[in-house]
């Protein structure tokens, strides 16, 4: 089998159906990783979304015993958002991040991936294949830093030299022995913006990360959202990018290359109060081919309320009231009482003392409290 000349025409038509960088990795046990693994688990730092053990997430022939190669490739993203909405006082908005832009890009790498295998699959009949995007075991980061793609920044991203670390990652396991390529050279130096940038701290140092602090996961998790963080998340309902839009390497990158990934603005940043009622069907429909809808609706509805008292919408009160006496979830009833106080009008603190007499939920009873106690902040003031 003349693997180098396979390559090189993987190479080209990977170009062809769109694959905006491709890269070959030996398909060896991730140790570094493993042991940064371990390290994670017994920091308590991991997030709970990862698949599989770590021996899984480091060991390619565990899941695919025949491998002997993994294709890394590599999507540019939009970072910037042709006629974005602005708020207004009336229509405040909340804003996915940039990753979950345009259609869900698992469904787009997974459709090229597939096409990959089946172009080598015409060259070579009997070949095997395993392909992987985000929810599988393998890091993809891991993949695409062996891969040559890009190099590891502090931030936990890979950053391409092309197209900053606005990519999205997917592999191929094969059992083609392909040469591999040379990973890239550190690019981060002495730099730290993202570290420093950090509202919570989540970077403990660069290239760690401790998910539980990271405000992108908060935003995903369905309970109440600790106090400390709801200060932070802003009006992202979905995710959080700061540490990408700091970094060097992105400054003025912004490519528009695939039309599936181009933001629809009124999904993007989305207008808040009409949120907090969206019916699954709504939701379904208005959210369902994103990569932020994989949740579902709690978790946006509840950083919906959040994003309202962020911005100190007086115009939303109405509306959470409602929400805060009618909604049959304790979370999104107790994060409404919340906001209210956050928000702090006569009207809001009147709604949560006649909504208490009636609220038996010990949680919900307990962000009312807290909303209540901003009314004497305000007084103290």
């Amino acid at each position: 089998m003349d693997t180098a000349n396979l390559k090189k025409e993987i190479a080209e038509y990977s170009k062809e159906i769109g694959i905006d960088k491709i890269g070959f990795a030996a398909a060896d046990v991730f140790g570094e990783l493993k042991e940064r693994l371990r390290r994670q688990q017994e920091l308590g730092y991991q997030s709970g979304f990862e698949k599989g053990t770590i021996e899984e997430r480091t060991e390619p022939k565990r899941l695919f015993p025949e491998a002997k190669s993994i294709l890394s490739i590599a999507l540019a993203y939009p970072s910037r958002m042709k006629d974005a909405p602005r708020s207004t006082k009336e229509s405040c908005r909340g804003v996915f991040c940039r990753a979950s832009w345009g259609v869900d890009y698992h469904v787009v790498l997974r459709e090229k991936l597939e096409k990959l295998a089946l172009f080598i699959q015409e060259k070579i009949p009997d070949v095997e294949t395993k392909v992987m995007v985000d929810t599988g075991e393998l890091s993809d980061r891991a993949v695409a830093e062996r891969a040559g793609i890009g190099f590891s920044g502090k931030n936990t991203s890979i950053i391409t030299p092309e197209f900053g670390s606005y990519v999205y990652l997917g592999e191929l396991i094969t059992n083609i022995p392909f040469i591999p390529d040379e990973p890239l050279a550190d690019g981060c130096g002495s730099c730290t913006k993202c570290l420093d940038a950090c509202p919570t701290g989540a970077l403990v140092q660069g290239g760690q990360l401790n998910a539980q602090k990271c405000l992108a996961f908060q935003t995903q998790t369905k309970g109440f959202l600790d106090d400390e963080y709801r200060s932070k998340i802003g009006n992202f309902i979905y995710g959080f990018d700061t540490c990408q839009v700091v970094c060097p390497y992105n400054k003025k990158v912004d490519f528009h290359v695939h039309p599936e990934f181009e933001p629809e603005p009124e999904v993007a940043k989305p207008q808040l109060k009409p949120m907090l009622r969206i019916s699954n069907r709504e939701f379904k429909n208005t959210f369902g081919h994103i990569a932020g809808s994989w949740r579902g609706k709690k978790p946006l509805q509840r950083n919906a309320l959040i994003a309202l008292a962020h911005y100190k919408d007086e115009t939303a009160v109405d509306e959470i009231i409602s929400v805060m006496n009618d909604d049959p979830r304790p979370v999104i009833r107790g994060t409404a009482a919340w906001s209210l106080g956050k928000i702090g009008t006569e009207e809001a603190f009147a709604g949560i003392q006649k909504a208490m007499k009636d609220e038996m939920d010990e949680q919900v009873l307990f962000e009312m409290e807290k909303g209540l106690a901003f009314e004497q902040e305000t007084a103290e003031i």
